[in-house]
């Protein structure tokens, strides 16, 4: 299993452009739909934990694989998978590739600017399936859009990300008691009649 992990791990880490939103597609198709390690009401609070956590997206959500699947080793091995990969693309491209030569080589120039738009579907993606496993609709996608929107605009008070987590959490909890209280107070009437 661990060798299982690492192995999984290693190649979201290795073929992911775009950072933690352009991997949990890729992370959903292999922890949830091939493997089956979790399910997706699951995977759905676990990229919840893992925004909210410091650090990096797609590490947390490995270490919190590993650590449901094997423990603290099945938690190291799935973020060094995660790691590893990086890192040596990250060393090679650091070795050989400076700005410079970026920008004044037209075939690289032309590799990166054609794998904008890739990484633009795929940050997109994972933002649609996990709307739609979180049940939110057409009527409620103005949420996210708003609050996407302030953050974007850069104002001092209101750009600030940490803002509305705070704010969804305090908001979902009142939700979910006031739900949970006019559940049970439906319940006692029944019980009454």
């Amino acid at each position: 299993m661990l060798g299982k992990l690492f192995a999984t791990f290693a190649k979201i880490g290795a073929f992911t452009f775009g950072g933690g939103w352009a991997m949990i597609s890729i992370i959903e198709r292999e922890v949830v739909d091939k493997h089956k390690w979790i399910d997706k009401a699951e995977f759905l609070d676990l990229i919840a934990v893992a925004q909210s956590l410091p650090g990096i997206l797609a590490v947390n959500i490995s270490v919190v694989v590993g650590d449901k699947l094997r423990g603290l080793k099945g938690a190291l091995t799935a973020a060094a998978g995660t790691i590893m990969p990086c890192f040596f693309i990250i060393l090679f491209i650091a070795m050989f590739l400076t700005p410079e030569t970026i920008t004044s080589n037209p075939t690289l120039r032309a590799i990166f600017k054609g794998i904008r738009p890739a990484v633009v579907a795929l940050i997109v993606a994972p933002v649609i399936t996990s709307a739609r496993s979180a049940h939110i609709g057409w009527k409620m996608a103005w949420i996210p859009t708003c609050v996407a929107l302030l953050i974007w605009s850069k104002l001092p008070v209101i750009s600030n990300p940490i803002l509305y987590i705070v704010a969804g959490g305090v908001i979902g909890y009142y939700l979910t008691t006031k739900s949970l209280r006019r559940l049970a107070e439906t319940n006692n009437h029944k019980e009454d009649k």
